[in-house]
């Protein structure tokens, strides 16, 4: 009865939280800073957002959990970090569409790994939507039609690729966290990220090239607070009161937002194939999801 009572304000936690997630590519784009500072950023403003709100909450901020669970989280950390470093470097080689549809063939790599890793069976309807998830990349990625795309742009795809990969491996050991309450395990998971990610920006960047104007500083600030910090608090405030499948299905709004942001306000054009490799990507992604068990929320990481 709590459930359903709670499911209308759920819900709109939910699209919201996705729908913003779905224009991180819009603001990484007018967004002069290296994707490794701005991972930086990004995981040191979230962090100290969802302190705030675990004390406001009076939520415990680290969860009394075994050194085995620790390390799992610390690494899962890390591993998001690079995982936003590889989606930003794709959103700078490639339309902010096409990064996205590489990014969201995650879904489709857990399932291929999951009778591996745990057990699962691989039935016919799962293996149908990871074939069609591939074969929609195969003509987002335009080679069908144009042979292999240009240097860039196909840069930009195997770095959107990576993130995919980075992101089924945090799916995964999320999966064996399932126990931990989530916004301490995000909270330690973006601390861990923002550690990690530190000297790789020290030694591999120069940080002095960080500009200073006003729009380039709201505009990192807003991608730290809002995309982060109150877009997880807000997706994690929803999962608990909607059923598994709808939070599945709805979290596919990031997506879709990307794309049609991608093209009314970047003004980038999708061919016919392409649109078609779209759909069937998100398409057999949605689907796959349907019918799903109940008890395993999809975790988000964008």
């Amino acid at each position: 009865m709590k459930r359903q009572s709670n499911e209308p304000g759920s819900l709109l936690m939910l699209i919201a939280s996705m729908f913003i997630y779905g224009t991180i590519g819009i603001f990484r784009r007018y967004i002069p800073i290296s994707s490794g500072l701005l991972a930086f950023i990004r995981g040191v403003v979230g962090s100290i957002f969802l302190l705030c709100v675990m004390l406001v909450k009076k939520r415990k901020v680290i969860p009394a959990v075994g050194k085995r669970s620790m390390i799992l989280l610390a690494l899962s950390g890390a591993l998001i970090g690079f995982n936003w470093i590889f989606l930003f470097e794709s959103y700078n080689y490639t339309s902010v569409a096409t990064a996205t549809l590489c990014y969201y063939l995650a879904p489709s790599i857990v399932m291929l790994v999951s009778p591996l890793l745990f057990k699962e069976r691989l039935t016919i309807k799962k293996l149908f939507c990871v074939i069609a998830s591939f074969i929609g990349m195969v003509l987002v990625s335009g080679m069908i039609q144009t042979g292999l795309p240009a240097f860039g742009e196909f840069k930009g795809i195997l770095f959107g690729i990576g993130a995919a990969v980075f992101y089924s491996v945090i799916v995964i050991l999320n999966k064996k966290l399932a126990d931990i309450e989530p916004l301490s395990k995000t909270f330690i998971q973006l601390c861990s990220s923002a550690v990690v990610i530190l000297p790789y920006v020290l030694i591999a960047e120069d940080i002095t090239l960080m500009p200073t104007d006003t729009r380039s500083l709201v505009l990192t600030a807003i991608l730290g607070i809002v995309h982060t910090g109150i877009a997880y608090t807000l997706y994690f405030a929803s999962i608990d009161g909607l059923k598994t499948q709808t939070t599945a299905i709805f979290s596919y709004v990031d997506p879709v937002t990307a794309l049609l942001l991608s093209f009314f306000i970047l003004n980038e054009k999708m061919s016919l194939p392409a649109l078609i490799g779209a759909v069937l990507m998100i398409g057999s992604a949605i689907f796959s999801v349907v019918e799903s068990k109940p008890g395993i929320h999809k975790d988000t990481f964008s």
